[in-house]
């Protein structure tokens, strides 16, 4: 298990500023260089985007035109927020804060807790499964295991799209969301829960940004505190920011527009936590000066994998796949992908295991090769045939490697050797670094061989084993390295969560694969019913199993093996039949009609500009300002009304009134709440705006394409004072 992009082992960090250039491409170069104002990198998968965006920050720190104090990067996982600090002291650039939202949130809050708040601030709860489950029981609702798992879902979906208990229901009705229980029920859940929190005087994760952005929004003097803390911010995976992650950075920058973001609407997986990639699919229109480069080199897969990358995207439909990118691949040929069909489950389980064992004879390691499916469930099959073939292999996903109890008595164990090893005879034999380590470990239970069989014993072996092996690239790469130095270095790498590679075969799903490659890849189960998965109704989510399953193939640098089979157990009916997806690209299938060329060239698009002719500048986005008394506009209700709250209205009373009528009858008609047709902010704009053409309605806030393609000759019918055939609009 590798990070999604090479980088020497233990590199020398660059001399100059000019210098942490070397190396980039055209394209990532104009990102490390395009420091000033909106930026938006579009990157496909394997296009170095974290060197791209960590070169940026380095080259304009040695520059000296970034602070490092002043630069906030934030991104989703910890192991991402870790590689990205590691990658900036490699080039450099120490000091700089790259964080994911919710540490950055949750520093905020401690900090400023007593001064906004006062008092003691709740205790954070890891886990909110169990006060879920005491809110259920208060409710009198019994819950199974699945259905408490899939009410916290929806509790965690509710709180990141900023949706209260009152309005879960027609919230989730709205977005499409299969809910496991009776929406009146969750809600009920959901209410009870927040109450027992409050009891309780805890937390959940999702708390720390409400909380925070609430802070932010009533504390004017906080939130300047904070943002003249940090000038300058950079959010990676951009694709998967939910509503309340894009309000929270809306109130880091305030009126600034010193960001730059970086995501692939291709590989948006997450959508059923809130994550929506309209945010970076909008960002051009809500920062019309922005700069916008496309990385589409792809230096990680052979053509043969990207090919497939491809193909599966050109089948693609949706917003989404109206963004994708084409990628190039930039290595030399290699394999073309293996596609096989077993019988049942088992039997694909053991073919993947003999073929994993093959491929180790030949010399491919452990530690280069993958196994991903659909659902954990589907890990147990994999784990038994790896373990009766000898195989080594570790679960993604398990705990983090330098949390391990080994690994940290290890680390105490080589402390202590590198303070007092002069006077311990268990080293009078140890002549350079690597041998210090291994007689250091062989007393916490590192043996030259490893254990026979698998389970604990075998994965503590391993993890061991992978300080010795990092032992031996670190004195290779730092001539004269001593165990203090060692030691220093395991330091840097747990607080960066940068942890070495562990020799065994990774056992995945799809979705804790992204973000990581391997040389060999094997895609199981890719049959219908299990991708896309059964529970995948509506375009839109098949959708996203299809980008899944892209995920899965772009993992892959040399070797992919995709495969299915035809029943689950031994001697069942053989009903199943391959992916959708493969359809026209396995052998022997039939294409389904494919779609026109991506807009997917790599390259840069600069901000508008008063001249064609002119030098491209950057341009500076207006607040929004009351139209009466002039006030910087920050609350969303009065940026829709464009005007303050308190400020005089000069609506027109009897209009607004024909408006609701009128969106009362359009919700009744189509089943929806009122506010899904406009809500009350947008009508009273509407009723002071008094528009007369599509183009002024379109530029109330509140009434975008789909809406105006819908309402809009109603809306401007009422506008004008004319009387409607009571029908749904647009018909």
């Amino acid at each position: 298990m590798t990070p999604a992009t090479h980088s020497t082992l233990f590199p020398q960090a660059p001399d100059t500023a000019d210098a942490v250039l070397d190396g980039l491409d055209p394209e990532q170069r104009e990102v490390a260089t395009a420091l000033h104002g909106p930026v938006c990198v579009l990157a496909g998968a394997g296009t170095g985007k974290t060197r791209a965006i960590t070169h940026r920050i380095a080259y304009g720190v040695r520059a000296g035109i970034l602070q490092p104090s002043s630069v906030l990067a934030v991104t989703f996982t910890n192991r991402a927020a870790g590689e990205m600090r590691g990658r900036l002291r490699q080039l450099g650039a120490a000091g700089v804060q790259a964080r994911t939202f919710h540490s950055a949130a949750l520093r905020q809050l401690q900090y400023f807790w007593p001064k906004a708040i006062g008092g003691s601030m709740p205790r954070l709860v890891d886990r909110k499964i169990q006060l879920v489950a005491d809110a259920a029981a208060a409710c009198r609702i019994r819950l199974d295991r699945n259905e408490l798992r899939d009410v916290t879902a929806e509790i965690e979906w509710s709180k990141v799209t900023q949706t209260v208990p009152a309005h879960y229901a027609p919230a989730a009705a709205k977005a499409g969301r299969e809910a496991p229980r009776d929406p009146a029920e969750i809600a009920q859940i959901y209410n009870v829960y927040e109450d027992l929190k409050r009891d309780r005087s805890v937390m959940d994760f999702e708390d720390v940004l409400l909380l925070t952005v609430a802070i932010l929004q009533d504390r004017h003097d906080i939130a300047d505190q904070v943002r003249s803390q940090y000038q300058h911010f950079v959010v990676d995976e951009y694709q998967d920011v939910s509503p309340l992650q894009q309000r929270l950075l809306e109130l880091w920058l305030g009126e600034r527009d010193n960001l730059c973001v970086v995501g692939d609407a291709s590989q948006t997986i997450y959508s059923f936590t809130g994550a929506t990639p309209d945010h970076l699919l909008d960002f051009r229109t809500r920062h019309p000066g922005a700069t916008v480069v496309k990385l589409v080199r792809d230096y990680r897969s052979t053509p043969q994998v990207v090919h497939l990358a491809n193909g599966l995207l050109a089948q693609a439909s949706g917003r989404a796949a109206d963004h994708r990118l084409e990628l190039i691949s930039q290595r030399d040929a290699g394999p073309e992908p293996v596609y096989t069909e077993y019988t049942d489950e088992p039997a694909e389980a053991e073919g993947a295991a003999r073929r994993i064992r093959e491929l180790m004879a030949s010399g491919v390691p452990a530690s280069e090769i993958a196994v991903l499916f659909r659902t954990n469930s589907q890990s147990e099959s994999y784990e038994q045939a790896l373990a009766d073939a000898g195989v080594p292999y570790q679960l993604r996903g398990a705990e983090r490697f330098f949390d391990r109890p080994e690994v940290r008595k290890a680390g105490i164990a080589l402390r202590g050797a590198a303070r007092f090893g002069g006077n311990d005879t268990l080293l009078d034999d140890a002549v350079d670094l690597p041998s210090q380590v291994r007689a250091v470990l062989s007393g916490e239970g590192w043996t030259t061989e490893p254990p026979a069989g698998s389970g604990a014993v075998r994965e503590r072996w391993e993890s061991l084993a992978a300080l010795v092996n990092l032992a031996q690239d670190f004195a290779a790469a730092k001539t004269g390295a001593t165990l203090a130095d060692l030691v220093a270095e395991l330091d840097e790498r747990a607080n960066a969560q940068h942890a070495p590679t562990v020799q065994g075969v990774t056992l995945a799903s799809l979705h804790s694969a992204k973000g990581l490659e391997w040389d060999v890849v094997f895609l199981v189960g890719v049959a219908e019913g299990m991708m896309p998965i059964t529970y995948a109704k509506t375009d839109e989510q098949v959708e996203e199993e299809r980008r899944l399953l892209y995920v899965g193939v772009t993992r892959a640098r040399r070797h992919l093996h995709v495969s299915w089979a035809l029943t689950r157990a031994p001697g069942g009916r053989p009903n199943r039949r391959p992916s959708r997806f493969l359809d026209g690209l396995r052998p022997g299938s039939t294409a389904t009609v494919g779609r026109a060329a991506a807009r997917g060239s790599g390259g840069v698009e600069r901000g508008f500009t008063s001249r064609p002719d002119a030098t491209p500048r950057r341009t500076q986005r207006s607040p929004a300002r009351c139209r009466v008394c002039g006030r910087t506009l920050t609350d969303a209700g009065e940026m829709k009304l464009m005007r303050c709250e308190d400020c005089p209205s000069d609506m027109d009373e009897g209009l607004y009134e024909r408006l609701r009528e009128w969106r009362g009858v359009q919700a009744r008609l189509s089943g929806q709440p009122d506010f899904c047709v406009f809500t009350d902010k947008t009508l009273m704009a509407i009723a002071e705006t008094e528009p007369t053409t599509p183009d002024e309605l379109s530029r109330i806030p509140g009434v975008l394409k789909r809406k105006l393609d819908r309402y809009g000759d109603d809306v401007l019918a009422i506008c004008a004072g004319q009387e409607l055939e009571q029908g749904p609009a647009g018909e």
